[in-house]
């Protein structure tokens, strides 16, 4: 081989080189997502997005609040590129702050505008109800209160399950203090404390009625769902009852995700939002987690329809109560903390 010829050789593979290096399969830096919903939807969403885009996703576990403020004390050297939270307070506050990029319209056209941020700041990604959960052979639909504030009636005493330190139900209790008043959720929560049995989490409350050692109790719905899709709804012993008037026991919480302004990989972000948002993702997320996808295209197997759900209106913003203080305060001045 002459030497002009080695040497275009030579030429040709430092050119291949170099155009594989750049490429955007390996221009594509790492996201990192601080996660406080559901670990195994999350991943199954992130492991579809990366066999899609070949984007790789470092995924860091902890309570949404927690996440959070640990946003706010990292500031611009926060190494977080996306935050997604059980429920769209603590997204609330950061947004509040400034620390939220505004997401493309690629993601936002695909979720109603009446769960995600107007701005643009944050967008909602997965629903869930709070509901009662019932013993069919304990009680039936006719039986049950129509209204959470029924159950400081002394007919209920020992009849129901709660779980105090549940998020949501301590959302349900700010959005009540929000709502009603400080002293009528006090009333409220001294009523449960008085008739109610308690759980020490949701997944023991559900247990309970499943048995038949309880009648009914409040819980989020997915808890439900997703056994009945294990187990096949025709197998349980219990049901779902929704209260359907609008009521804060037909609460709705979204859990929502957002981009934060410091991320060093904007456009990889804004794709994983388009994906998290699209038909396929919101499919994942509600497959893996038995709650309601905000895409309505999506098929939710099952669930009951979202349009039929009738939750009380002004909850999604909880305002000055969305950091749940003031919940945390009236549980630990009856006792219940």
């Amino acid at each position: 081989m002459s030497n002009s010829r080695r040497c275009a050789l030579k030429l040709s593979t430092l050119a291949l080189s170099t155009m594989l290096l750049f490429s955007p399969l390996s221009a594509y830096a790492d996201l990192t997502i601080y996660n406080g919903q559901h670990k195994t939807a999350t991943l199954a969403l992130i492991d579809a997005f990366t066999a899609k885009t070949h984007i790789k996703v470092q995924s860091r576990q902890g309570a949404s609040n927690e996440l959070a403020h640990q946003i706010v004390e990292e500031g611009a050297r926060s190494p977080a590129d996306i935050i997604y939270t059980e429920e769209s307070t603590p997204l609330i506050m950061l947004a509040n702050k400034g620390l939220l990029a505004t997401i493309d319209a690629k993601a936002l056209h695909d979720i109603p505008a009446a769960y995600r941020d107007a701005d643009g700041q944050w967008i909602g990604l997965l629903a869930r109800s709070r509901v009662l959960a019932y013993n069919k052979a304990k009680t039936s639909p006719d039986q049950l209160p129509t209204s959470v504030y029924d159950l400081t009636d002394a007919k209920w005493k020992d009849q129901f399950a709660f779980v105090k330190t549940s998020g949501a139900f301590q959302t349900q209790l700010s959005a009540m203090i929000k709502l009603d008043g400080r002293a009528k959720a006090k009333t409220w929560l001294e009523g449960l404390q008085k008739n109610g049995k308690e759980y020490r989490d949701n997944k023991a409350a559900m247990a309970a009625v499943e048995r038949g050692d309880v009648p009914f109790a409040l819980i989020n719905n997915y808890y439900w769902d997703n056994m009945a899709r294990e187990q096949g709804a025709d197998k349980l012993h219990s049901a779902l009852y929704f209260m359907g008037t609008h009521d804060l026991g037909d609460l709705i919480s979204v859990s929502g995700a957002a981009i934060l302004k410091s991320s060093k990989h904007l456009d990889e972000a804004q794709q994983f939002m388009a994906f998290a948002t699209s038909q396929a993702g919101q499919q994942i997320l509600t497959d893996n987690s038995a709650q309601y996808p905000l895409n309505p295209k999506v098929d939710t197997h099952g669930l009951k329809p979202f349009a039929e759900l009738t939750p009380p209106n002004g909850t999604l913003d909880l305002g000055e109560y969305s950091d749940g203080k003031a919940a945390i305060e009236l549980l630990q001045e009856v006792g219940l903390l």
